[in-house]
């Protein structure tokens, strides 16, 4: 919105600035950031006066979370809402891609919502039924991948980019929407799994959107992608603002969610963020390097996954307790010790995933 304030400018005044992206990003980070900071508390206060029990915790997990009994939840309604408010603020809004980014944040929002709702309402950990929730998903992903093809240039549309080689593209064609599905679907529910202590997964959504932005704004340049030899995509450099809007809620919900966390982001939160990763990955084309930079989302649905799998096959479990961020609690690991160790492994993972715009 405050980009059409360079109609004012004549090309040398302060107002030239609010046409950089990297001075409107700087501006969504703050404005989502002081969001969240004026915000956070009163809106904690309203969500416990509401909720009054709170979250339900599971019986069956680590006993220590029975502590955590009486923490309300929802809130990521704090980071949407900081992030929403910011990118309608700072970015463009007559680009395609940011709409259609917060279309899936928005959307997977609403999902999340409900489920928390139900959970809250009833005071059991089962909320939405999970086949609902899965075809509501995949609804939103479909029309996603329409609108991701409809905004890309022609010769990218329902195109796989592969990292790493050299202006290699794979046609889908009618798989296309089915591989969008699974990467916007995927996501949201990689995040959500990992949402399960303290502070673990906001700081990894952080890390990759942080990265995914980087990659947004370059492949959104062509002198860039002439240089580093990747697919151009007009337009996708918006999603700078988007992304930046991202870490600075991100760091005004941490804030409240670090250990012990005075609110849980709940599915309202991890399912948002999740999709809109995927979203942008969809965006840029860079949804195989969205499987590197979050490898801490896949390798905490992998464990899930397997763990099922195997169970049900032999009776028998892989891990103490899926997802992986409880079987390393149960091994007697602090859950400071591994939300932090984990954060650690996001951060590897998301330089490996930069250098993958360099390598060829």
């Amino acid at each position: 919105m405050l980009y059409w304030l360079t109609a004012l400018s004549d090309g040398g005044d302060f107002f030239n600035l609010f046409r950089y992206i990297t001075f409107r990003a700087g501006g969504a980070f703050l404005t989502a950031l002081v969001f969240g900071f004026m915000f956070g508390r009163p809106l904690i206060d309203v969500l416990r006066k509401k909720q009054g029990k709170g979250q339900p915790i599971r019986d069956d997990g680590p006993q220590s979370h029975l502590s955590k009994a009486g923490t309300p939840t929802m809130g990521g309604l704090l980071i949407v809402g900081s992030l929403v408010t910011a990118t309608l603020l700072w970015a463009r809004l007559d680009n395609s891609f940011v709409w259609l980014v917060l279309f899936v944040t928005l959307a997977f929002a609403l999902i999340g919502f409900a489920d928390d709702y139900a959970k809250v309402s009833r005071q059991n950990t089962k909320g939405v039924p999970g086949k609902l929730r899965l075809a509501l998903g995949v609804i939103i992903a479909v029309i996603a991948a329409f609108w991701a093809g409809w905004s890309h240039p022609a010769d990218l549309q329902n195109q796989l980019a592969l990292p790493v080689f050299k202006n290699v593209l794979i046609n889908l064609g009618y798989f296309y929407v089915p591989f969008v599905v699974i990467v916007i679907v995927g996501a949201a529910n990689a995040v959500n799994l990992t949402d399960g202590l303290d502070g673990l997964a906001i700081m990894p959504v952080m890390i990759a959107a942080g990265t995914l932005g980087i990659i947004a704004y370059a492949v959104g340049r062509i002198d860039f992608t002439e240089y580093l030899d990747v697919h151009y995509v007009p337009g996708t450099g918006e999603l700078l603002i988007f992304t930046a809007a991202l870490f600075g809620a991100g760091l005004g919900f941490l804030w409240y969610n670090a250990p012990p966390a005075a609110v849980f982001m709940g599915d309202t939160g991890s399912l948002a963020l999740g999709g809109a990763l995927g979203a942008i990955s969809v965006a840029t084309k860079h949804e195989l390097v969205l499987a590197v930079v979050g490898g801490l989302f896949v390798v905490e649905a992998l464990s899930v996954i397997i763990q099922v799998l195997y169970f049900k096959r032999t009776g028998r479990r892989v891990f103490l307790m899926a997802p992986i961020h409880h079987h390393y609690e149960k091994k007697g690991w602090s859950e400071p010790t591994v939300v932090i160790r984990f954060w650690i492994i996001s951060l590897i993972l998301a330089m490996i995933g930069l250098a993958t715009l360099k390598v060829r």
